[in-house]
């Protein structure tokens, strides 16, 4: 698992699963001639995306950006259209650090889309449990309400049995939340209207988690926009606003989907800096 120190926060991927979506839908309007150069496809023009939560540890807490794809709640055709060819071990990856999914104090959930919430509950006889009892739930008021009531494009990706069983633990906010001393969560909109980023600073140190608004390093540019995004012209001016203060701060930009990088750190002309890069494993051949 990888790791990286910014401040007095430690980073750690864990495994949270992995699918294979559209190229062109994960670009929106750009041209293949042009994402094909920044972010390798297969050849049914699909691209490798982790859902890998991020373990942050610090001041004796531990927090959990995201959290996973789940396991044992797809069907055979979800896994199909989903690209599905792993699904959560998240369990493992903490056992491997002396850790359970009953030490995680706090989930912190950019936004509540299946492939960032189905690790929040687990199946159980009677339905669905959550899998982090102990943990609260932070997720902007605008993305908590429309999980629990979705229209009618996001009902596909809005689902009853991520919400229904940790409902006691979600903690909304409006604007923003303090999650604890230089970390604060950020209410954005863009991919879904409810979405946020993550932003910590602590001295020179600083750390941006943008989620979906720059789901990997291949979308960069301030311009390429998902074609999931419900609200593609607010991502495009959140991701501007954010990619100028990361760039001055010389921030590192953490990612959930990203299948090759970790993390990057820009300077401030957007220049590569410094990076960490994934670890490969062998069911990568299947690309």
């Amino acid at each position: 698992m990888e790791t990286l120190q910014i401040g007095r926060a430690k980073l750690t991927w864990l495994n949270g699963g992995v699918n294979f979506l559209d190229g062109g839908a994960m670009f929106g309007v750009v041209p293949k001639a042009l994402w094909g150069k920044k972010y390798p496809y297969n050849d049914k023009n699909q691209i490798e995306l982790r859902t890998d939560p991020i373990l942050l540890q610090m001041d004796g807490k531990n927090y959990l950006i995201e959290s996973g794809m789940g396991n044992g709640k797809l069907t055979d055709k979800q896994i199909r259209n989903f690209g599905v060819l792993e699904e959560s071990s998240v369990d493992h990856s903490l056992a491997a650090l002396g850790l359970s999914a009953d030490n995680i104090d706090a989930l912190l959930m950019t936004h509540l889309h299946f492939d960032h919430a189905c690790g929040l509950t687990k199946p159980v006889r009677n339905g669905y449990a959550s899998v982090f009892q102990n943990a609260v739930i932070y997720a902007s008021q605008v993305e908590w309400d429309e999980m629990r009531k979705p229209n009618i494009r996001s009902a596909n990706t809005y689902w009853e049995m991520n919400w229904k069983p940790i409902q006691d633990q979600v903690q909304p906010f409006e604007n923003e939340r303090t999650i604890t001393d230089g970390l604060k969560m950020i209410h954005t909109g863009g991919h879904s209207d409810g979405h946020s980023i993550l932003l910590f600073e602590d001295g020179d140190e600083t750390l941006i988690h943008m989620a979906d608004i720059m789901p990997t390093h291949a979308h960069q540019n301030k311009l390429w926009a998902l074609a999931y995004d419900d609200y593609p012209v607010t991502s495009v001016h959140q991701k501007e606003k954010w990619m100028n203060y990361g760039y001055q701060k010389r921030a590192w930009y953490t990612f959930y989907h990203d299948a090759y990088y970790r993390a990057i750190k820009f300077d401030g002309s957007g220049e590569r800096v410094d990076q960490v890069k994934r670890e490969r494993y062998a069911y990568e051949d299947h690309r």
